[in-house]
């Protein structure tokens, strides 16, 4: 899908300009964008229902990103994890990485999410889920990061940083594992540090509720050897990340045509979503983003 062009969710829900404003079909603009009083009443919340029935019909139940429950076994495979192992897990998003996780290997996991409206959705789901769930929830502030010492075998990260330094976020996951302890870190780089005054830029951190600043691979590696870690991986998945991406689209476009018109709101959920994704994928393939995964394992 480029810019211009019919949005992921189909000419009934809208089109994504070359402005990058979103027009519903028979050129309607949103509330937002056409700066209706219902836009200034107050801030809505970022994660009503028809959002997260839209995020989840994409990326499957419980996850914000693509990829789902298969991508998290992945990304914990090197870690060797069993009932014996506690997993401090940071950006859990609506909790189905941790869920995934603990059914697949049995292992304690404890769960952090900084925003807290996916926070209170996780924390409500863990709590009337299955009795002998071995998956806590908490909230945690990525900007003053504190956990407990010595807590956890293992730490997994996934995109937690959003613009946080990786220094002080790196430091406090160390100080929580373990002797030896392993660090699995996903995260959205750039080298080349994007302007804050690009447009597509800071459109999609406003969308996405993030700072306009990303790390260099080198903050990250740089970091996890300053506290003495034995970095084994980098790799660059952003070109899987994309294919999963635009799989979960070309699946979600298939059961609505498939199924009943959605609603006003779920149209609007979706058109948010098709703009935030085209705009992560366009960074991605013009400025050099990139999505990596760190491998490290603790010397001390």
């Amino acid at each position: 899908m480029k810019l211009g062009e019919p949005s992921a969710a189909g000419d009934a829900i809208g089109w994504i300009g070359g402005d990058g404003r979103v027009t519903r079909a028979g050129g309607q603009e949103s509330a937002v964008a056409s700066g209706h009083p219902a836009a200034r009443a107050g801030p809505p919340p970022r994660w009503p229902a028809a959002r997260v029935a839209a995020v989840e019909s994409l990326w499957g139940e419980g996850f914000v990103t693509p990829g789902a429950g298969p991508e998290a076994l992945r990304l914990v495979k090197p870690l060797g994890l069993s009932a014996s192992v506690t997993l401090l897990l940071l950006g859990g998003g609506l909790g189905g990485p941790a869920k995934d996780i603990s059914s697949s290997f049995g292992a304690w996991i404890a769960s952090f999410e900084a925003d807290p409206e996916l926070c209170a959705i996780a924390r409500a789901r863990a709590a009337t889920g299955e009795p002998n769930s071995r998956v806590t929830v908490e909230s945690w502030d990525r900007f003053r990061p504190m956990f407990r010492q010595r807590c956890a075998n293992h730490a997994l990260s996934l995109e937690a940083l959003r613009g946080a330094d990786p220094a002080p976020v790196l430091e406090s996951m160390a100080a929580a594992l373990r002797p030896h302890g392993q660090i699995v870190l996903t995260e959205l780089v750039s080298d080349d540090v994007p302007d804050d005054t690009d447009r597509e830029f800071a459109a999609w951190c406003r969308l996405d509720n993030r700072l306009p600043c990303l790390p260099s691979s080198a903050d990250v590696t740089t970091a996890l050897r300053r506290l003495h870690f034995d970095v084994r991986v980098v790799e660059d998945m952003s070109d899987r990340h994309i294919s999963q991406t635009l799989g979960g689209w070309r699946d979600a476009v298939k059961a609505m045509e498939a199924g009943p018109r959605p609603t006003p709101s779920s149209a609007a959920a979706f058109v948010t979503e098709a703009e935030l994704w085209l705009l992560r994928i366009r960074l991605m393939r013009r400025l050099g983003v990139k999505l990596l995964r760190w491998h490290a394992i603790g010397t001390a």
